[in-house]
């Protein structure tokens, strides 16, 4: 892999990676066109230049992974309030933000059971081109008609245990390639009744645990192989992701609570029928 390719996948990864459109689709297309072959280091390289992605998350909302000031005393958190007086007292100013990570920790629980259960057959699905381009196309038939089906709501009160859990399940569902984390657990998140801002800003803190997840196992099978110039590329390569990352999730917010799903879902039915298409006509596809 060239500089040049490692930093335009890192470009496609931050853009695609927060949005409902599938990171996997744009790295196929991109990764053929080009030539890039699918080698260890190259599957490394696409899972691992999400740490970049993490990181642009983190620096946009460090306030709330450093202080949660919605929910910033014992009284709005039943759990905490059954803890031992001995235990509340020192750690009362941190109720708040013990409980936004124990949603996190909740919502992240289903894919990494399901994930560690199911590995080898999530691993054949990830092979599979034409699994990648019908889910991008069901995808976007869905996200076409999702406003009209939910419809846009505000509300004044933050996420539950109980809707965290099974947005946690939502986000499983994206263990089909081409389906997008992003789609899956906004959607999942409004359907437990939360805003379009507040579905997405759910997901983007859930990303965190879920991709740290899946780059740390990846880079902990595989680091022996990198070689000095390899490590190089990943260092550019999450960089970038890193700047583009930002710049994708301040856009897609806004433009999400003002648009919508349904340029997202038109979008995805255009690249999954010219996957189909480029397949058809014989064109050597491969999942990097």
């Amino acid at each position: 892999m060239t500089l040049f390719h490692a930093i335009m996948l890192a470009i496609i990864e931050g853009l695609t990676e927060f949005l409902p459109v599938s990171s996997t689709g744009h790295m196929i297309i991109y990764s053929s066109l080009v030539g890039i072959s699918g080698d260890e280091f190259t599957k490394l390289f696409t899972v691992d230049i999400q740490f970049g992605c993490i990181l642009s998350v983190l620096v946009l909302y460090r306030r709330r992974f450093l202080v949660d000031t919605r929910t910033s005393d014992g009284e709005s958190t039943f759990w905490f309030r059954r803890l031992p007086v001995s235990i509340q007292r020192p750690l009362r100013n941190q109720a708040g933000l013990l409980d936004f990570y124990l949603k996190i920790f909740v919502a992240f629980l289903p894919a990494a059971v399901i994930g560690f259960l199911l590995n080898d057959f999530i691993d054949a699905l990830l092979e599979n081109v034409t699994v990648v381009a019908i889910s991008l196309l069901l995808g976007g038939i869905v996200l076409v008609y999702i406003d009209r089906l939910i419809q846009a709501i505000t509300r004044d009160y933050d996420v539950t245990f109980p809707e965290a859990l099974r947005i946690g399940f939502y986000q499983c569902i994206a263990m089909i390639p081409g389906v997008s984390r992003s789609a899956a657990t906004i959607i999942g998140g409004m359907f437990q009744g939360l805003s379009r801002q507040q579905a997405a800003e759910f997901s983007f803190f859930l990303a965190v645990p879920t991709m740290a997840a899946a780059s740390g196992y990846k880079l902990l099978k595989t680091y022996k192989l990198l070689q000095p110039g390899d490590i190089q590329l990943l260092l550019v390569g999450n960089a970038v992701a890193f700047v583009v990352g930002l710049i994708a999730i301040k856009g897609f917010v806004g433009f999400l609570t003002r648009y919508g799903f349904k340029v997202f879902g038109y979008y995805r039915i255009a690249l999954g029928l010219l996957l189909l298409g480029l397949m058809a006509a014989g064109v050597k596809l491969d999942v990097v």
